[in-house]
């Protein structure tokens, strides 16, 4: 039995690092010369890893083919910079509810909004489990009242702000960067780090919340222990894993 099932969409990420050469004589744009390129599994796909980089047994509930969407990101080698990002969508078709067990200690839902799941979907599964921690790109309704806990950033929390049910708000736990995490009127602050890149940093932050809860049972562990991770990811570049 999984000890963890994580449930949501998945992809691939792709970094080109490059060299800037020149600029383009037709048009304001840097010649971007490829120097190298690394990829990892990305979105859903990566919550996984960063648990199983805990030696924590999961179980991956997510879009087949994943490997087709890709997001490319090409970033200059020696800055760092990110120029921009190119993303291969594929449609990713719905989850098959009636297929899906819940034999695991835990359920995370990293739900990026690509059509996997829908608030229906979300709400069964929260109903159909009693420790649901819930990541969503959606804005919060009444269909998320049944998390046990919801993770959400900043820009998340502020889009969502004027929905949120007193329920809700004693659920959130919102990441706010450098300003570090807030949860039932309590600020949990982290060490002020280098920040190298932020991709997949909340998902580093959910994989280290979850797997702490796992051992303890304690969310306020669970959150210093996810700010601790999350800190130490962004000081990497690509997406890092705890």
């Amino acid at each position: 039995m999984p000890q963890i099932k994580i449930i949501g969409e998945s992809c691939l990420d792709t970094f080109i690092y490059c060299d800037a050469i020149r600029l383009a004589p037709d048009l304001p744009v840097p010649v971007l010369q490829k120097i190298y390129t690394e990829t990892n599994p990305g979105m859903a796909a990566n919550v996984e890893r960063n648990i199983q980089s805990r030696s924590i047994s999961t179980e991956l509930v997510t879009n087949q083919n994943w490997h087709s969407f890709i997001k490319t990101r090409y970033v200059h080698d020696k800055s760092n910079h990110t120029f921009f990002r190119v993303d291969t969508p594929q449609k990713i078709a719905r989850i098959n509810l009636k297929n899906l067990s819940f034999s695991s200690e835990v359920v995370i839902i990293s739900d990026y909004d690509k059509g996997f799941l829908t608030e229906s979907d979300i709400e069964y599964i929260c109903c159909s489990h009693p420790i649901v921690f819930l990541d969503t790109k959606k804005t919060l309704g009444s269909w998320a009242e049944n998390a046990k806990y919801i993770k959400i950033n900043d820009y998340e929390f502020k889009k969502s702000q004027s929905f949120l049910t007193d329920n809700l708000v004693n659920k959130i736990i919102h990441t706010r960067g450098e300003d570090g995490c807030d949860f039932r009127g309590k600020n949990f602050p982290v060490n002020r780090v280098d920040i190298r890149d932020t991709s997949g940093a909340g998902d580093s932050f959910m994989a280290a919340l979850v797997a702490e809860f796992l051992t303890t049972s304690d969310i306020e562990k669970s959150i210093t222990a996810a700010n601790v991770a999350a800190s130490r990811v962004v000081t990497t570049r690509g997406v890092g894993v705890i």
